[in-house]
């Protein structure tokens, strides 16, 4: 059996419709993290449709409850052939958003697979059932290519709770290091660059959420017997954030602001082509840091943006002066980024440009992470995916999005290498959400090929970058 044929035979599993037919399975357990009224799908996404067939496969199972949050439970799968062979730790996540059933297009459902041409329908198609079952799929074809083995160890984690900001998944990663201990990390989350090209991202942008509030008063007070004698928390914290990002969207605090793009990261980006596919909204080309190319604004530098912003009552105006105003801001960041000190940082920056009344808090964040792109493992699995799909892959320094990343990479201290099955017009997160059928099938071919090619090279290609880290 060779690379090749290992594909072959998953491609001819793929096109014979099994695959459509487990993910549809998949799709009609509703498994919303965010509701608290049921949880019965959540348990039973893993017990019935990743338990049995990681079991087939060999794998030790263990089931944990989630230390932060009730019935949102951790499964950990391990299957170890020979403690010498390279160790393989993947993830997927099997919660997904609300439903929102009746906001789909008529005919649509989020919890039936429908089939539009190239376009399968279903809440958690692409996030992430449909990315995870093609990782799973993938590993199974190569099983059986390898007469009952994959040629590497491999390790599994599912969380039930990505959609809620994965509580607990740090704290169990913590607790079972050893057990989850691993020689690299390949999973599957998030959008390609296009639909069309094969992505690898190596980490993730990091993200900040914040509130700033301006309380002046109680009341609110007529604004023709009170106007120009007290002060507007609205029209002073609309200032308080210009002085923030100004109206280019361009970041205005230099503490906050990542250093500036090495040869090496431009380099990557240069060719990258952002929002020009069919779907994809205009860019506006005179927003963002001056001086950089949109690639270079997404994956390599930090955004300020306003989320949500209340002064007053917006559907019922009133002649008034509000008494208050809060905004929640989110800062993305890249790697580099002071991001733990953001309070501080955006605090001086206020009280130095005169609203020392405005309040900062902190509301959630998370790191930012990078693989450097320099890493032997970064080109294997670039050349496997262009081998694979006869098309150049698209490398991403970071998702211009978040993931948990930062579990992987600094709590486990993995090599990330994250390959999307996606694409970012899929509706994630929306209504008729959906997963192409013509890249969940180039993706099957793309994780078959590369698992194979692990069981084949992968001890050499880690030896190689153990010399690396040790020169």
């Amino acid at each position: 059996m060779t690379g090749e044929q290992a594909v072959a035979l998953a491609t001819a599993y793929f096109d014979s419709g099994e695959f459509r037919r487990i993910l549809a399975r998949r799709i009609a357990l509703t498994t919303e993290s965010q509701r608290h009224d049921d949880d019965t799908g959540i348990l039973l996404y893993l017990e019935q449709e990743i338990m049995p067939p990681l079991r087939a496969l060999g794998f030790e199972l263990q089931l944990f409850d989630n230390p932060e949050a009730v019935n949102r439970p951790f499964l950990i799968a391990v299957r170890i052939e020979d403690p010498s062979l390279p160790t393989l730790l993947s993830y997927g996540h099997g919660d997904v958003v609300f439903g929102d059933d009746e906001n789909w297009r008529a005919g649509l459902s989020p919890w039936e697979l429908s089939e539009e041409g190239d376009r399968w329908y279903g809440r958690g198609s692409a996030d992430n059932k449909g990315q995870h079952s093609v990782n799973l799929a993938a590993l199974e074809q190569v099983f059986h290519a390898r007469g009952g083995k994959l040629g590497f160890n491999c390790k599994l984690i599912f969380e039930m709770g990505e959609e809620i900001s994965s509580p607990g998944l740090a704290a169990i990663c913590q607790q079972q290091r050893e057990l989850l201990q691993a020689d690299l990390f390949i999973a599957s989350d998030g959008p390609r660059l296009n639909a069309t090209q094969p992505t690898l991202f190596l980490g993730s942008r990091g993200c900040i959420n914040f509130r700033l509030s301006i309380h002046a008063r109680d009341n609110a007070y007529h604004s023709g017997n009170w106007g120009g004698l007290l002060s507007n928390p609205g029209t002073q914290l609309a200032n308080a954030i210009a002085s923030l990002v100004n109206q280019h969207g361009q970041l205005q605090v230099a503490a906050l602001k990542p250093a500036p793009l090495d040869d090496n990261l431009r380099a990557i980006l240069r060719d990258l082509s952002v929002g020009s596919q069919a779907g994809d909204p205009a860019i506006d080309e005179n927003w963002g840091e001056a001086g950089l190319t949109p690639s270079e604004r997404l994956y390599g530098w930090n955004t300020l943006e306003v989320l949500a912003y209340q002064t007053g009552n917006p559907s019922r105006p009133m002649n008034a002066i509000p008494g208050s105003a809060t905004a929640v801001c989110q800062l993305r960041f890249v790697v580099g980024t002071d991001w733990q000190n953001l309070v501080n940082h955006v605090q001086q920056h206020l009280q130095l440009h005169g609203f020392d009344n405005v309040e900062v808090e902190w509301l959630h964040g998370s790191p930012a992470t990078r693989l450097n792109p320099q890493d032997p493992l970064v080109p294997w699995v670039l050349e496997i995916l262009q081998q694979t799909s006869g098309k150049k892959p698209a490398l991403l320094p970071n998702l211009g999005g978040s993931l948990p990343n930062d579990v992987f990479a600094d709590t486990l201290g993995l090599p990330t290498l994250w390959i999307p099955h996606s694409y970012p017009a899929c509706g994630q997160h929306g209504v008729n959400e959906h997963m192409l059928k013509s890249i969940a099938r180039e993706g099957l071919q793309i994780m078959t090929r590369l698992f194979w090619e692990l069981g084949e090279n992968g001890s050499t290609i880690l030896a190689q970058r153990r010399a690396g880290e040790s020169s």
